[in-house]
Order: C-alpha cells, then structure tokens, then sequence
C-alpha cells in the first residue's frame, strides 16, 4: 500500500534490523511488522542479536570520543541539516507513520513536525549550553560550573509515537554531545529503520564516524541488554508504569540514571464557567485522537453537576458523526488500535465498567466487515463512572472516556483529578480567572502537564514534557530539559599565592 513511500526511505527490499549508520546488522531472529489499518505485512526486520549490540556498542564508544569533542554549535549544525532532510521527507515519512502505527494521517504529518522542531530547538540549545559563575568566599578564586556530555544514550521509545519521541531525546542528546542507542518498540520497526537512515546519511555527508546514532531492534530482551549495560550512563524510556518502575530499578541498582515517561489518567475539569463549544472540540479530540493511544489522551471528564447534562448531550451527539476507518484517508476521525491484544484490553475495560457499577452512554464494540479487516477497529466509548472505580484508577490504552460528576467548588474537582497515582496532563475549562489560577497553584493540578481551556492532548516543543508520580518524574523536550543529557562539573580556579581553605580552615606546615 505505501511501496513508494519504502521505497523512498530506502527501506524496500530490506531484513535489516540494528545499524551504527552506514553499516547494517542481521543476525537476529525475523520479525514482520504488520499494519492495524489493514492487517497486512508491509516489511520483514532481522531483530538485533547479542553479537549485534555488543559490535553496537563498541562503535558508540569509539564515535563518542570524537563526537564530544566537536564544537557544540557545529553539533547543532548537524542536527539541523537533519531538521531540514525530514522537511523533504515529511509527507513519505509521516505516511509511514500513519500506515505502521495506525494513528491519523494529519497525526502521522504533526508527529514528523514535532521532530522537525525540536531540531530548531536544539540548534538554538547549541549555543546556550550555559553554566553559572559563583562568587566564591575565598580572596583571589572563581568558581563556576559547566557542562559536559554524559557518553551514551540508551533510548526506549513506544509505538504510539514511534518517531517523535526518539527525535526529542535524540536532538538534544547530539548537541550536548552525547551519541546515542535507540531500541524503538517491535511493534514499528520500520519508522525506526527510516530515522536511523535519514540521519545516518546527513552523518555521512559531514564525514563524521559511525557509531554516533545506533539502532538496535527486538523485544523486551533487547531493551534489557541497554538497561543493565554499565557503559550507558542514562536511559531515556517511554512506555507503561510496569515496564518504567522495571527499568528504574535496575538502572538504579548500578546508579545509573533514567529519564521516565510513563503512564497517563489525564482529566479535564469542566466549571460551571466553562465554555462549552470549545469543551467539546478539546475533549473529543482528546478522547478519540490516536484512538485513545497517546499518554496524554483524555481518560476522565470532571463535570460540574449544572452543565453535566448539557456537556453529556454535547458529547453523545458528538461521537455520533465521528467517522471510523482508514487513518490515510483524511476524512475519518478514528484509526485503529495497535493490535489485538490492545482490543483485548478495551473489550476486557467496557465489561470491567459494567461490572463495577458504571453505565456506558455510548456503546463500544470491534467493528467487522469491509475495510476493518484488520480487527483492530474499535468504536470510542463513553462511560458514567465515579473516579474511584478500580478500572478508572488504571490506565487503558483505548478511547473510552470517563464522564464523573461533582457538585461543590474546584477544589473539589482538583480532588478528584489528582486521586489517581498518574500523573502526566491536565486540563480546566473555564472562563472563571480564580478557578483556573487555582487549577495551576501550588493547592491545584498535581500533574506535570497543566492547561488552561486547551485539552489535555498535544504539547508544544517549547516546553518541557512529562509528568509524576506513576508518569515517573522525567522531562523531555524543551525548557532546561537538555541539562538532563549532561553531567554538572564545578569548578575553582585559584589565582593567588596562598592556598586558603573553605570554611575558614587553617593547615599549616
């Protein structure tokens, strides 16, 4: 279905599997990757094998001590000739994106942006490395403190973003001078395949070694081998709270450092003051988008008992003209889940609300028939729940939202959205200025995402991204989230003839 597309990634005809740039490895077991929007194989991959990483990881080693020794602006310079190659490629790459992973083809075009601007970012990060200078208390010293690269960057990316995420952490990992390995999820392999390729070839044409961008492929094994490896001084992972508290513990063992991007249960708080139209839009597409496949998808509606029947209304009338099918086809709101086991877990939450007292509104169900062939296709739900149902508590990565009333203030409501052990994204509507000042104090959102009459979904570059509690505490993208791919030096010059000591200590020979 998209030949032409692999064809101008440079992927078909290929098994290739882990790469430290120009050279490709093929020793492990094949895996296919096959599309949910129509169930067929689009390509074969040779999965990493052991010898693979470990060739992998020598090269890396050897690339970075080249690599952070060049200058960081002409590291930014790099990223951004990788920035403009993915402008060249956006619509191939993201219809890629679109086809393997089955979210929306204007979500395939807006992951590959996302990509193109954190390049931008980083390249201005390039030349605002800064550290600080640091009066000290000792006559005739200066102190300051500097940055300086942490080695490699083991990466661990998810499916629903199968691209972006490795770009954020990517971009900024180079300019810091780090190089990086990235183990991306089985389930799409082939987005991988395509970004290692693309930046191999700008690493190439500048003459730089191997071993600055790597690429490993497999299953859970493969990732075990970048957490436990004592030569991978931080490891970027994204993906569910059982799998982010494995990691962190292990990395932990060897004192190692993590970056965690893990599970959501994001809310949307709707005041009595709330404007409604543009609640709706916010909090459908944050319910349905990806199909519900994104940490930062709308779980729960927190509503305000004097509109819950107008904002119920609104909704059901709304989730009758949504269009299920094909995300290619840029008509259709919803494409499919990942695959059947992410079904499984769908159809296992619609029995588990029923079971638990709630009372679905809009029926969910797997659809059948012409162009739903794959079996993935689900119908986005909607459930009256209360939040402190065992289902709502945990998070399924599926469109069914929760709809919870409450009937007193906003803090009541706050209450409510931050009894949940996640803690990523978060939302108020409300033209109330007090309520929402509220919403993002120090007594509001306990979330490292916070937002004002914009839905819980689709975060800007600018800032930096994660959130806490069970979502694990990481932050990537912008802000500062650069220091977190570097190690703090301090340093003290001395430029006297004596040798005072700090803290006004005397030791005389």
């Amino acid at each position: 279905m998209i030949t032409k597309e692999l064809k101008e990634l440079g992927i078909l005809p290929t098994n290739l599997g882990s790469s430290t740039g120009e050279t490709w490895f093929a020793t492990g077991e094949t895996i296919s990757s096959h599309s949910p929007v129509d169930g067929k194989q689009i390509a074969s991959v040779t999965s990493s094998s052991k010898k693979d990483y470990d060739q992998i990881c020598i090269q890396a080693k050897k690339a970075y001590l080249t690599w952070r020794i060049v200058p960081a602006p002409q590291r930014g310079e790099v990223v951004r000739l990788f920035g403009d190659r993915l402008r060249q490629l956006k619509s191939t790459l993201g219809k890629l994106v679109s086809y393997e992973m089955g979210k929306s083809l204007q979500e395939g075009m807006g992951e590959v942006q996302e990509m193109i601007d954190i390049c931008d970012f980083a390249v201005g990060i390039s030349r605002q490395l800064y550290g600080s200078t640091i009066h000290s208390e000792r006559p005739y010293h200066r102190m300051y403190d500097q940055y300086h690269p942490l080695g490699i960057v083991g990466i661990i990316s998810a499916f629903n973003f199968p691209v972006a995420v490795w770009a954020w952490n990517t971009a900024l990992a180079l300019v810091c001078g780090d190089v990086v390995i990235w183990k991306p999820s089985e389930k799409t392999p082939l987005c991988a395949i395509a970004c290692q390729r693309i930046l191999a070839e700008v690493l190439k044409e500048k003459e730089l070694p191997e071993g600055i961008s790597n690429l490993i492929i497999g299953d859970k094994t493969v990732g075990e081998w970048l957490v436990n490896d004592n030569n991978i001084p931080l490891i970027s992972a994204t993906g569910s709270t059982k799998m982010g508290k494995i990691v962190a513990q292990q990395v932990a063992s060897r004192l190692g450092k993590t970056i965690l991007e893990l599970g959501g249960n994001n809310a949307i708080i709707i005041t009595a003051d709330a404007d409604l139209k543009m609640t709706t839009i916010g909090a459908v597409f944050g319910a349905v988008g990806t199909a519900g496949q994104r940490c930062t998808s709308t779980r729960r509606l927190i509503i305000h008992e004097s509109v819950y029947d107008q904002v119920k209304e609104s909704l059901v009338k709304a989730y009758a003209q949504l269009k299920i099918g094909d995300p290619l086809n840029t008509n259709n709101h919803v494409g499919p889940l990942i695959d059947e086991i992410a079904v499984n877990h769908y159809l296992n939450a619609l029995e588990q609300i029923k079971k638990q007292g709630g009372k679905i509104i809009v029926d969910g169900g797997v659809l059948t028939g012409k162009g739903f062939e794959s079996g993935c296709y689900v119908k986005p739900a909607i459930a009256e729940v209360k939040n402190d149902f065992d289902i709502v508590q945990h998070e399924t990565f599926a469109p069914i939202l929760y709809l919870i009333k409450y009937t007193g203030d906003v803090l009541e409501a706050i209450a409510i959205q931050n009894d949940v052990k996640q803690g990523l994204s978060s939302a108020i509507m409300t033209t109330n200025l007090r309520e929402a000042e509220l919403f993002l104090s120090a007594q509001g959102s306990d979330c490292g995402i916070a937002n004002v009459n914009i839905g819980t979904s689709g975060a800007e570059i600018g800032g930096a991204f994660g959130g806490e509690k069970d979502t694990g505490g990481g932050r990537e993208s912008g802000s500062d989230a650069w220091k977190a791919y570097m190690r703090r030096q301090t340093n003290t010059i001395n430029y006297s003839t004596a040798l005072p000591l700090a803290q006004g200590i005397t030791f005389n020979l």
